[in-house]
């Protein structure tokens, strides 16, 4: 097996690294101390926001943890809005992890108030170097918080939740480091796919057009150039020039194939291919990528390997590159193939 971690250390880690978000500290609260003794004997609870969170979680917890996610498949983070039910499950727990970066836009103040009342509320993005962290030029401010989109990134964050785990948990911290190396090594063989399929696009194609600015991880990691029509957040709206210029990229470089995200809505990306049409150039929907969600529980592209496999598979194919139709581990269940509009 490939050890990822020193990359990952490379890649992602500088000297001085903040150890900890408010929450995740060594002392605990009375709560967090009574939860923790009690997870010797039975399951405690986890809640995590995101699909992709909820996942790396499970598989580092085994089952010793009981994982509740809060969003479900096709659920934008950007937008959500959290429910009583949902402070209720937050109120109930453990430990809670979030993506952080802002990702969880309108639930940020409720998430960082959580330590207060008693769980402990970690960003699994909380150890990543400042310099890694990408910003947009529309917005100075915001952080752009879609790391998963570069695999060796998301593996670093599941060494943090192994290391969250271990602390809240000491007798079973050596199985959590266990899990979380074992992990990793899939995660390095998925990385070594999405470079190699990507690369095997034509370079005069290798362009990625998307609905919204949810790639730039992708982008970076696995050198293919990306364009959206909104920026790195969902809750903003794009202008007719925001439209035209996009539609200017396209036909200048003769791009193929433009994508839609299962959590966005694809009205902006219908008007693109419109434009398109009218300037004579005929675009296809090379299909449909995870960006902010994974796929339905159950299904194979509801697991993150799943979701970036599946993203990969379906750019490369579509933009001219060489993909097996099932992807990676062959258990691909969306057909790859590009679509019409």
């Amino acid at each position: 097996m490939r050890r990822v971690g020193v990359n990952v250390l490379e890649l992602l880690y500088a000297v001085g690294l903040t150890t900890t978000l408010a929450g995740c500290g060594s002392s605990d609260s009375p709560a967090q101390s009574a939860s923790r003794e009690s997870s010797t004997s039975g399951r405690y609870r986890v809640v995590a926001t995101t699909g992709m969170v909820a996942d790396i979680v499970q598989k580092v917890a085994g089952d010793h943890a009981e994982v509740v996610g809060l969003m479900g498949s096709g659920v934008d983070p950007h937008l959500y809005k959290p429910t009583s039910s949902d402070i209720t499950k937050l109120g109930q727990a453990d430990v809670v992890f979030y993506s952080g970066l802002m990702l969880e836009g309108r639930m940020d103040t409720t998430l960082k108030s959580l330590s207060s009342r008693g769980p402990r509320a970690c960003a699994v993005t909380e150890e990543i170097a400042p310099d890694y962290i990408l910003h947009s030029a529309q917005f100075a401010e915001h952080p752009d918080p879609h790391v998963w989109g570069d695999v060796r990134a998301w593996s670093a964050c599941t060494g943090y939740v192994a290391k969250v785990l271990a602390d809240f948990d000491p007798p079973h911290a050596d199985e959590y480091r266990r899990n979380a190396e074992i992990y990793q090594g899939e995660l390095a063989r998925l990385d070594d796919y999405v470079r190699n399929v990507i690369a095997s696009i034509p370079e005069s194609q290798r362009f990625l057009v998307t609905a919204h600015d949810a790639f730039e991880y992708f982008s970076k990691a696995y050198a293919i150039p990306v364009n959206s029509v909104l920026g790195i957040t969902t809750d903003s709206e794009a202008g007719v020039d925001d439209i035209n210029h996009l539609v200017d990229f396209l036909v200048e470089h003769r791009i193929p194939a433009v994508f839609v995200e299962t959590s966005v809505n694809s009205r902006n990306m219908e008007a693109v291919i419109e434009g398109a049409a009218r300037r004579d150039w005929t675009l296809h929907v090379g299909g449909n990528l995870f960006s902010d969600a994974m796929g339905a529980p159950g299904t194979y592209e509801g697991t993150y390997i799943g979701m970036l496999d599946h993203n990969a598979t379906v750019i490369a194919r579509a933009l001219g590159g060489t993909a097996p139709e099932r992807g990676l581990n062959g258990k691909l269940t969306v057909d790859a193939t590009p679509s019409s509009p």
